[in-house]
This record gives C-alpha cells, sequence and structure tokens, in this order.
C-alpha cells in the first residue's frame, strides 16, 4: 500500500514538474515575442516580411486566372505593410545622424568610413523616405514623388554598398587571423591531402581559400548572416535602378530572406554583427 502511495506521489510531482516546466518555457517565448513586436524595428521586420511575401506570392501567381481576387488582396495588404513601415520609420533618420556621430571614433580607419558613410546615407534615405510619406497622405503636394523615389532608392544602394564593403573587410581580417592560427595550418594539410581528388579537380589555392573562408565564418555567424543578409537587399535597389533587373519574383524573395535574417538578429542580438 505504501508502495502504491509513493509511486502515485511520486508520478504526480512527474507531471507537476513537466507541466511547470512547459508552463515556463511558454511564457519565456511569450515574453521574447512580447519584447520583439514591442520594438519598432521588430515592427518594422514582421511588416517587411509580409510585405515581400505578398510581392512573392503575387509574382508566383499572376498567371493564374482563378487566383485574380487573391493577387488583388495581396496587392492591397502589400500596399498597406508599405504604408506602415513607413510610418514606422519616421524617427529613424534622426537615430542613423545618432549613429553616424558614434562611428566616427572607431579607431579602424576602414570601419570609420564605412560605417559613417553608411549611416549618413540611410539617413538621407530615411528623409527621402518620410517626404514621399508626407506627399501620400497629402501633406507635401509640390514635388517630384518619382525623383524623390529614385534619390531614395540611390541613398539606399549606397548604405549597402558600404556595409557589404564592411563585411568584406571583417571577413579579410578574420581570414587573415585564422591563416596565421597552428591549429587551422594542420587542418588545412588535412584537409587536401584527405581530399586529393578534389584538389586535382580543383585549383588547390581555390580549394583552400573556400575551406578558409568557410573555417573563418563559422565562427563569427554574426558577420555570415550580416553579409548574406546585405546581399539579399542589394537585388532591391539595382532592380529599381536599373542597374541589374530581375523581376517581381526575385525581388518579393530576397526581399522575404533578408526580412527573415533581420528577424533573427532581432531576437537573438548575439547574430547582430558589431560594429
Amino acid at each position: 500500500m505504501n508502495f502504491h502511495l509513493s509511486f502515485h506521489s511520486h508520478a504526480g510531482s512527474c507531471g507537476f514538474d513537466r507541466t511547470y516546466s512547459d508552463c515556463t518555457n511558454t511564457d519565456l517565448h511569450m515574453e521574447t515575442f512580447i519584447s520583439f513586436t514591442n520594438q519598432s524595428q521588430g515592427r518594422d521586420r514582421i511588416f517587411r516580411a509580409t510585405q515581400y511575401a505578398c510581392a512573392l506570392a503575387k509574382y508566383l501567381l499572376r498567371n493564374e486566372a482563378k487566383r485574380k481576387e487573391l493577387v488583388k488582396k495581396l496587392q492591397f495588404l502589400e500596399s498597406n505593410m508599405s504604408s506602415g513601415r513607413k510610418l514606422f520609420r519616421l524617427g529613424n533618420s534622426v537615430n542613423s545622424i545618432h549613429a553616424a556621430k558614434s562611428t566616427l571614433h572607431i579607431s579602424d580607419p576602414v570601419l570609420r568610413f564605412c560605417l559613417t558613410f553608411g549611416n549618413l546615407n540611410r539617413a538621407l534615405y530615411f528623409i527621402c523616405d518620410n517626404i514621399l510619406w508626407a506627399r501620400s497622405i497629402g501633406l507635401i503636394r509640390d514635388i517630384d514623388k518619382e525623383r524623390w523615389s529614385l534619390s531614395s532608392t540611390r541613398f539606399y544602394f549606397l548604405s549597402l554598398v558600404m556595409n557589404l564593403t564592411r563585411d568584406v573587410y571583417v571577413i579579410i581580417q578574420l581570414m587573415v587571423q585564422k591563416s596565421r592560427d597552428r591549429h587551422y595550418q594542420k587542418k588545412i594539410d588535412q584537409h587536401l591531402n584527405e581530399s586529393p581528388d578534389v584538389a586535382c579537380v580543383i585549383v588547390p589555392q581555390l580549394d583552400a581559400f573556400l575551406f578558409l573562408l568557410l573555417e573563418s565564418l563559422r565562427n563569427e555567424p554574426s558577420v555570415a548572416l550580416d553579409t548574406f543578409k546585405n546581399v539579399c537587399d542589394l537585388f532591391i535597389p539595382l532592380d529599381k535602378l536599373g542597374i541589374y533587373q530581375t523581376n517581381a519574383g526575385v525581388v518579393g524573395f530576397c526581399g522575404l530572406v533578408s526580412s527573415l535574417l533581420g528577424i533573427l538578429s532581432v531576437l537573438r542580438p548575439s547574430l547582430k554583427i558589431k560594429p
């Protein structure tokens, strides 16, 4: 009798602990989500992901006659998401100017130039974006929408180029540091010896370069994530400026991927590149 009582008591305790643990995990996930959505940056990322998801879905359904009504709804939702994002970005020009002032104190001249120039262009992009938003709601009327939109895209493009230049510079530094590591030298020799067939087909120097690149980025996922995100983002202004035209599907896909990566970096600050 005592055995059964103790067994049930233990089972009940385990069930309670498991339930409490599940509740705690749920609460933590909920707190993370609430904290994320409370940030204007977090809300902008959600709106941006929705906007480009609609653009991609709209492109994929463009030739289906039965889905015309759905395409119209997606277009309406995409437009609303874009307008909502413009409202969220009203104060971002001030933030970018403040960020530019902060990056002036970075000791590394390359990083100082890339980040400061990138933040200034981002500030100008937000100013143009705010003016376009004011025109869309009727606060300003006597401006050339196409001209301001083109200027906005150019500033956005330049800020992305500066961010990518920073990424490449950081990657080169990581590769140089890794190449001087004795442990890495043994690892690359072992890699080339284990795959002689690959080394014969691919130029050995190229194989070694790619191996060094992957090993360098493996320890710095924030750099890899930021680089991939900026590359995806770059397709958007390239298409709008006519430098490298693709289609609405590619733009939608790249915008969606970069938005999801942006959400990930907000949820996990350790994946946000510094400085």
